[in-house]
């Protein structure tokens, strides 16, 4: 714990975070909670949107140091918007995820920050990636992610099933982010979700009291 006020003012802000995204038929919902934290102890905002909107169909959540999050995800918008302008056409959520890995690998030594990478393209449709700190990119049907995601591994191993509904998607990030935010003393505030298909995107914001509750002490 910070022993004085110099001392947890000048700590980092983490987004002390839970993330998630999970891949449907037709599109993917993505989602998190909207606390920031600094040195793990003190609650710096609660108002934090993780889910950040990269290019048009293309959405990311991030987790780590919140500085070096949103400074490579600065960076992966520019790039991408660079990209879609060159080729003419909008870019793959494989190639966003790539660029992201290509910085997280980059600066490895430097950069303290995972991020989950969802949306949909013209090419594969639906799609989500972890890109883990270090640079490592896995292509998953769901991944979760940041310090609650081990509240609800558990959880998700046993809701989790392939061919769920937008709806029952929809239901399995709120309720997993519910628990997390429940149990992690660094997550909480609102949920934030995106659900991006060919259609576009349709964002959703739940605040606190009307998450679902799963216990009452």
């Amino acid at each position: 714990m910070c022993s004085s006020n110099s001392e947890w003012r000048s700590a980092e802000v983490s987004t002390g975070t839970t993330i998630i995204a999970v891949r449907y038929d037709g599109g993917v919902v993505i989602g998190s909670d909207s606390r920031a934290s600094m040195g793990g102890v003190y609650v710096s905002s609660r108002i934090i949107n993780k889910v950040v909107q990269v290019h048009d169909k293309i959405f990311c959540c991030m987790s780590g140091s919140l500085a070096d999050a949103q400074a490579v995800t600065n960076a992966v918008i520019h790039r991408l918007n660079f990209h879609s302008m060159q080729m003419g056409e909008p870019p793959l959520v494989q190639s966003a995820a790539s660029i992201m890995k290509e910085f997280c690998y980059n600066y490895r030594d430097e950069l303290s920050a995972g991020f989950i990478v969802a949306g949909w393209d013209r090419k594969k449709g639906p799609q989500v990636f972890e890109v883990s700190v270090g640079g490592m990119v896995v292509e998953q049907e769901f991944t979760i992610g940041g310090s609650g995601s081990t509240y609800i591994y558990g959880y998700v191993d046993a809701k989790f099933k392939t061919g769920m509904t937008r709806e029952q998607c929809l239901t399995f990030t709120t309720n997993a982010l519910s628990l997390a935010m429940d149990r992690d003393n660094v997550s909480g505030g609102v949920v934030h979700l995106a659900v991006v298909t060919e259609a576009g995107v349709e964002r959703q914001l739940i605040p606190g009291n009307k998450l679902p509750v799963f216990h009452r002490i």
